[in-house]
């Protein structure tokens, strides 16, 4: 007998994995009920013929459950009898499920009449023999070939479970060996079920799957065709579907390990939820149906896991991409941590929520709420001493913002250290400040308490050890984009052969993962570069001396920040999303636009241009402005609510509606601000590493009619936002632990400088710890200073100072990873940390002064660059530890006449004579110099020679590139072969662009 690859061949396999039987469909009047009784993963066999189309049950399998559990309730309910008894009830357990959804019915039961009916038995707790008698008798069966409808009689779907007799889930599978895929599934399910069948009802389901060998995607709300079926797989080389299995298909995951009867029942009570929400401008309600993708479950089931084995003091990092239903996630966790336990006691007292994302703060709170039954159980510290009276009432699960963290520990009574804590730290790279991690930690753990008779030594101990990771706590720390501190704080340790020490991730699910599934949408996909072109003019007579790096950066803002240029932006901004977000429909015609500016002058400016510009064109749409505080402009003060005419709490609930379709922000809404409308982003800001992918991913929330989102980008180019998401798009990996050993080599170093001495160090630490006056302390320090000012010269200054400051920074972090102290180390961060601050720098003269007085600008342009697609190194990603240099010295100020500097400007953004002058700027000033940084000759020898042998190398890559760019513009290579002139002034620029430790292109 050959094999069976047809579908029916696979539904044979679904059934037989979870019942042992293959679940053939019986003939009508045939009990539903397998031969062996339960076998497989514990589910029975169903028969479609006891399947009762009116009211959606199956009344064989309803009956034999109620008759077993709750006899007398039976009995009276007539069930064997299709008269009016039985239909009374069945019409109210039906009109139950359409109010209040499947999931709240089994979980809860429904009143009827004299009896309060329970549908079904949740997981037992350990010891618990009644509970466990009572979950064994509930009715988990599978029916094949379900004929579900009243009106086209022989329409069925593939197969379709129950609990109890109550629909739970709906399977339409296909074979890719007989040519049709899940995709099929997908399609069949939204064009030929029909939502309005009772059984596709909402809340009815709690999912539908479409289902093949290699892929599951699940819906739980059919609408037809806008029905949204989301992945559920496990993911695959950082990517979107199934890895190969050696034992079966790709996908038996889902029957094998999800839908057991232990782990749906778990899902049942602790993921799937119907949650209401409210809009607060139309009144209208609206009902969700929340089932949990892979990873989200997958992460918490381990993360629980791991802690009820471990118990408190241990450290997770779960690097989940944006859009990745973190907020589901951390509520998820939270909730199901309260009830965790480890040899018959909790694991832990209480939960703490930390979230510095102020947007999220509600959802959060909210969603926990949805979960945890009991709202007493959920506490939200608005204040600095709401903590302490959580915990004194017994709050489970506490919410706070990083924001208040700080003041709230400082509330928490001594009685409370020795408690055990879950600490929920959401986008864990910015949650976890060094100042948050020491006040959290001296005031929750055991070592923070004080003794009446410490010693100073007991003191420099106790603090030393509060700055540590609290043992009496668990740290679950969530983020999209870690930085080399937070794994090596949070990160698992992986040793290497080479000695080295790898931290990474205890669960990732990647950005790679999230936009090949459709979660988040690739958000460089559709990125433009906009270049801009100028030409200055000198207004004054003479010709004065101006420091040339400075007079660049002060002409760059000067002409980007000019009203002419900004109007001309704004005039770009408008018209691109006129005609290609809102004239082409983008998101159903609901599409915004977020401008991303350099400053809140710089965004008021934008808001009022925008503003014009908009009234001109009589456009039926308008602008919003997002900034801090109040601002003077044109004389005036001003801010969020004079500008927009509202509150500004109200921003992101106002944006959604007309006629606002640009939010114009300064350093708001760039972090956290989950808006699934906003398609487009201009940006006029200057970008780089996790800033840029933070902003940028403000356009990558999913929505069932957003299909792509815009970028463009006025400061930026696409190679520094390519390098910026790269460590970020699969896992990140921190290369190696930071070295403690350089801190033994800055404590060296400042020690010789003779500033201080250890006398004075002791005196001032025991002074202070010992709670002395303000001015006991400033002689020790205004000592040192002096010195500081007379004994060293500048560069001794700047090396100094820098190294007090790295040293602080590196001991304050080191301190709370390394697993053993040093009492020197801790007295010189108490010393530094009040020194620095009274060190002046060095006097500076700003010789760029006055420069904006001299010049004008004569013409700005502005123009688009190629459309690009952004495409990232498909690779984990290492990055270095944290570094522990500092020091340095001051640079020489290099001086040129104004007259110069703006003819160099002009020569490089906007004045050379070529036939296609846009192009050979592009290449001189930007494409070539980075190529040529980019060569590995080149590089080495940067590293490991001197000046003259790297401009050897430099020249010989310089040629390289030129013959590379001949085929692209023959134009300049003739210019670079035959104008000796010009190739000297060229080879001079670009040597002068990459070589040094300044250079703008370093590779």
């Amino acid at each position: 007998m050959i094999t069976d690859t047809s579908e029916r061949g696979l539904e044979r396999k679904v059934c037989t994995a979870l019942t042992g039987h293959p679940c053939d469909p019986a003939r009508e009047g045939a009990m539903g009920e397998a031969p062996a009784g339960y076998g497989g993963v514990g589910w029975i066999c169903g028969n479609p013929h006891d399947y009762d189309r009116e009211y959606c049950v199956d009344l064989v399998q309803l009956a034999a459950f109620l008759r077993t559990t709750q006899p007398v309730a039976a009995e009276s309910l007539a069930l064997d009898d299709d008269g009016p008894t039985r239909r009374k009830f069945l019409a109210r357990l039906q009109g139950e499920i359409s109010k209040r959804g499947t999931i709240d019915v089994l979980r809860h039961g429904i009143k009827h009449g004299a009896h309060d009916l329970d549908l079904f038995y949740g997981s037992p707790s350990p010891g618990n023999e009644k509970a466990r008698t009572l979950f064994h008798q509930n009715r988990f069966t599978v029916t094949r070939q379900l004929k579900y409808s009243r009106d086209e009689t022989q329409l069925a779907l593939d197969m379709a479970l129950f609990i109890n007799g109550l629909p739970v889930f709906t399977f339409e599978l296909k074979n890719s060996l007989t040519k049709q895929t899940v995709d099929d599934a997908v399609w069949q399910y939204k064009k030929d079920r029909n939502p309005r069948e009772k059984i596709f009802e909402f809340g009815r389901c709690v999912a539908h799957f479409a289902v093949d060998e290699n892929e599951v995607r699940f819906c739980t709300h059919l609408k037809g065709k806008a029905s949204w079926f989301l992945p559920f797989n496990r993911g695959w080389n950082d990517g979107a579907g199934n890895p190969p299995n050696p034992h079966g298909l790709k996908t038996d995951y889902l029957w094998r390990e999800v839908l057991t009867r232990e782990s749906l029942t778990n899902i049942l009570e602790n993921y799937a939820q119907v949650v209401a929400s409210k809009d607060e401008h139309t009144g209208r309600k609206k009902r969700t149906q929340i089932w949990p993708r892979y990873h989200q479950m997958d992460v918490v089931r381990k993360l629980l896991a791991d802690a009820g084995k471990h118990g408190p003091g241990m450290r997770y990092l779960i690097q989940h991409s944006a859009g990745s239903g973190k907020s589901n996630s951390i509520a998820w966790l939270a909730h199901q941590l309260i009830g965790l336990e480890k040899d018959g006691t909790p694991v832990f007292d209480s939960i703490i929520v930390v979230t510095d994302r102020i947007l999220l703060d509600r959802q959060i709170r909210d969603t926990i709420k949805q979960y945890a039954q009991v709202s007493a159980t959920v506490g939200h510290a608005e204040r600095s001493d709401d903590l302490r009276r959580f915990i004194e009432e017994g709050k489970k699960i506490i919410i706070s913002t990083v924001q208040k963290f700080p003041w709230i520990i400082d509330e928490i009574g001594g009685e409370h250290r020795g408690r055990t804590f879950a600490i929920i730290i959401d986008e864990a790279h910015s949650g976890q400040g060094r100042r948050t991690t020491a006040a959290m930690g001296q005031a929750l753990s055991e070592a923070g308490e004080a003794d009446e008779e410490e010693t100073v030594e007991d003191q420099i101990n106790r603090l030393m050890e509060s700055r540590k990771l609290l043992p009496n706590a668990g740290y679950f720390a969530f983020t999209a984009t870690p930085k080399n501190k937070t794994l090596e704080i949070f990160g698992a340790p992986d040793p290497q052969a080479d000695g080295t020490i790898k931290h990474h991730a205890f669960h990732t699910y990647t950005m790679k993962q999230a936009i090949q599934e459709g979660f988040i949408l690739d958000v460089l996909a559709h990125y433009t570069p906009v270049e801009s072109y100028y030409k200055l003019a000198q207004t004054v007579e003479d010709d004065p001396e101006f420091d040339v790096k400075k007079a660049q950066k002060k002409l760059r803002r000067f002409v980007e920040g000019h009203d002419h240029a900004i109007r001309l932006k704004a005039e770009i901004m408008v018209d691109h999303f006129h005609e290609q977000v809102f004239a082409r429909g983008k998101i159903g015609g609901q599409a915004r636009a977020m401008v991303v500016t350099n400053g809140i002058e710089r965004a008021i400016q934008y808001f009022h241009a925008i503003r014009d510009y908009l009234k001109e064109r009589k456009s039926q749409v308008d602008a919003l402005v997002a900034f801090s505080g109040d601002h003077e402009y044109g004389g005036v003060k001003v801010n969020e609510a004079s500008l927009n005419g509202f509150p500004p709490s109200r921003i992101a609930d106002r944006f959604r509606q007309e006629p606002y379709r640009f939010l114009v922000c300064a350093n708001k809404f760039q972090t956290g601000y989950d808006e699934p409308l906003l398609h487009t982003m201009y940006v006029d800001k200057t970008l780089s590493g996790i800033q840029a992918v933070q902003t940028l991913s403000r356009l990558n929330r999913a929505h069932p009619r957003k299909h792509d989102a815009f970028v463009l980008d006025f400061l930026n180019d696409a190679d520094t936002i390519r390098v910026a998401f790269a460590p970020f798009y699969r896992a990140t990996i921190l290369a190696d632990e930071t070295d403690p050993d350089k801190l033994h080599d800055l404590q060296a170093d400042l020690d010789g400088a003779q500033v201080y001495s250890a006398d004075q160090i002791d005196d001032f630490v025991a002074l202070y710890l010992g709670g002395a006056e303000r001015d006991r302390l400033d002689p020790i320090l205004d000592a040192c200073v002096a010195v500081y000012l007379g004994d060293l010269d500048e560069d001794g200054q700047v090396d100094f100072k820098g190294k007090a400051k790295g040293f602080v920074r590196t001991y304050a972090f080191l301190s709370s990873v390394l697993p053993y102290t040093n009492a020197a180390w801790e007295k010189r961060s108490i010393f530094l940390n009040f020194l620095v601050p009274k060190l002046p720098a060095p006097q500076e003269e700003d010789l760029s002064k006055g420069i904006l007085d001299a010049i004008d600008m004569d013409s700005y342009r502005v123009e688009k660059r190629a459309m690009q697609k952004i495409l990232l190194p498909d690779e984990d990603a290492e990055i270095e530890p944290v570094p522990t240099t500092a020091g340095g010295h001051r640079p020489e100020p290099e001086l040129d006449r104004l007259s110069n500097i703006i003819k160099v400007f002009n020569e490089h953004f906007g004045d050379i004579q070529w036939q296609d002058a846009d192009r050979v700027r592009r290449l001189i000033t930007e494409t070539i110099p980075a190529r040529v940084a980019a060569d590995t000759a080149y590089k080495n020898a940067q590293q490991h020679s001197d000046k003259q042998n790297a401009r050897i190398e430099h020249d010989k890559a310089l040629l390289r590139v030129m013959t590379a760019v001949m085929k692209d513009d023959t134009e300049l290579f003739k210019q670079f072969m035959d104008n000796e002139g010009f190739k000297r002034w060229m080879t001079d620029t670009v040597f002068g662009l990459t070589y040094g430790e300044s250079a703008s292109f370093r590779g």
